[in-house]
């Protein structure tokens, strides 16, 4: 199995492995829920190789450390 953090770069910087639709599974401790984002929705911080940061639906700001990464599927596998 490939690390996530391994996975998530090639995702970003491998054009042709980066083509299509992903999305990322990641649990959410308040919800007690894995939580699916799409990948053009989460950002990587320059400060902070470990997480991703992602917007919800009220507009705050979130960082989530890449070991509650659970699940990637790439055109819906």
């Amino acid at each position: 199995m490939i690390p996530i953090q391994d996975l998530l770069h090639r995702i970003r910087w491998d054009p042709k492995f980066g083509c299509g639709e992903f999305v990322i599974g990641y649990y959410d401790r308040i919800e007690h829920e894995i939580v699916h984002v799409p990948f053009r929705e989460i950002r990587f911080p320059k400060d902070g190789p470990s997480v991703f940061e992602l917007i919800d639906r009220e507009g705050q700001a979130h960082s989530i450390p890449l070991h509650r990464v659970k699940s990637v599927y790439k055109n819906g596998e």
